[in-house]
Order: structure tokens, then C-alpha cells, then sequence
């Protein structure tokens, strides 16, 4: 059989790449990173790989690139189906998207309305941001993992972005285990998994690369 190549042109501190590595470790796949300066100049493999958004993370797989980090890792689901990402049943596999999707379209730009935020940040960033992450509480329930006793899919697409919750929490003077408990839990749980552990930075590393393009983009 044919080595398989996997290579994910990948940025530290993005969330979206570390969705993609931690997948592969879940599978047990070898990969190489190769680190894109997104503020200095991406490399021409990132620009022809990506011509669309011109973003990270892609996967190349024997030279074919992917794009956009769920589809990402719904690939490597499909893939390389042991062990699965993904629930069994048909249903359980629509409510892991739907999951999935709400997390892409929410959570982020939560974040985002608060670290980018000049001065105090808005009441209400902060009240939505705490508000999403309770939906997300009520879908998890009394489960360990979002998809029941089993780290997966969704596990997956959400855990990368609390590694910028930190620098939400220090700059908009909030802490999501008051608020939030049950998910601050779950999110420990999941760093003790060493896909998770491994790939994802320490909080106090993101807050300074923020603080850092606060001043980039003129905010601070």
C-alpha cells in the first residue's frame, strides 16, 4: 500500500488548524505542520492550495488540499473510519452538524465582539457570549462528551476555540466557570485527552498573541 502523506499548512493559534490535527491524532494519523506567516507573507502552496479565502488550515492529502476546518475533519472521518468521529445512527449524525454548525457560526464571532472590543467590553457581547455557550451547556446535559460517553465530532469542533477564552475572560472581565460550569467541565475533561493536550497552547501564549494584534490592528 501506498504511504499516505499528510501535510496541514497550520498557524499555532488558530483554532480552526488545531480542529484538523487533533482529528488526526483521534485516528492515529502522522502529519507534518508547516507554520504559514499569515502577517508577513503566505507562501505560495497556501495561496494556490486555498485561492478562495487564502486561509489555514489546509489539508493536503497526497498533494490534493482541503479546505475549511469542518469539512476538514468530516473528510478524515470518512477517510479513515476507525475509530468513528461521528455517531452511529443517521440521527445522531445530523444533530453532531447541526451542533457543528451552530458552534462555526456563533462562537468565534462571541469571542471576536469582545477581545476587539476598544476600552470596556459592551454588556451585551458579554451577554451573548455567555448565552452560547449556555445553549451549548443545555445540548451537552449530563453527558461527559457532547455525543455521550465518547470524545467526537463535536467534541472536536468546539474545544480548539476555549483556548481563546482566556484572553475573552481577561479582556472582558468575565469567567466562564462561574457562569458556566457544566461546560467549563467538559472542557477540562477534554484536555486531559492527549490529542487535545498536545496540540492545544497554553491560554496565557493565545492572550499574548492577542494583546499583540489588539495593537496590530490599532485597538490598544
Amino acid at each position: 500500500m501506498s504511504k499516505v502523506e499528510l501535510v496541514i499548512l497550520d498557524f499555532w493559534a488558530s483554532p480552526f488548524c488545531m480542529r484538523a490535527k487533533i482529528a488526526l491524532k483521534e485516528k492515529g494519523l502522522q502529519y507534518e505542520a508547516r507554520t504559514e506567516d499569515l502577517f508577513g507573507g503566505k507562501s505560495d502552496l497556501l495561496l494556490k492550495s486555498n485561492p478562495i479565502h487564502e486561509k489555514v488550515p489546509v489539508l493536503l492529502h497526497n498533494g490534493k488540499p482541503l479546505c475549511e476546518s469542518t469539512i476538514i475533519v468530516n473528510y478524515i472521518d470518512e477517510t479513515w473510519p476507525s475509530p468513528p468521529l461521528l455517531p452511529p445512527c443517521s440521527y445522531g449524525r445530523a444533530q453532531a452538524r447541526f451542533w457543528a454548525d451552530y458552534i462555526d457560526k456563533k462562537v468565534f464571532d462571541a469571542c471576536d465582539n469582545i477581545w476587539r472590543s476598544k476600552g470596556e467590553a459592551p454588556v451585551e457581547a458579554k451577554r451573548e457570549f455567555i448565552e452560547i455557550l449556555k445553549q451549548l451547556e443545555d445540548a451537552l446535559g449530563d453527558k461527559d462528551f457532547f455525543g455521550g460517553n465518547t470524545f467526537g465530532f463535536v467534541d472536536i469542533i468546539a474545544i480548539p476555540l476555549t483556548s481563546w477564552f482566556y484572553a475573552v475572560e481577561k479582556l472582558g472581565g468575565l469567567k466562564v466557570e462561574d457562569e458556566c460550569p457544566k461546560f467549563s467541565a467538559w472542557m477540562k475533561r477534554c484536555l486531559k485527552r492527549e490529542s487535545v493536550a498536545k496540540v492545544v497552547p497554553d491560554p496565557e501564549k493565545v492572550y499574548e498573541f492577542v494583546l499583540m494584534f489588539r495593537k496590530m490592528l490599532g485597538i490598544d
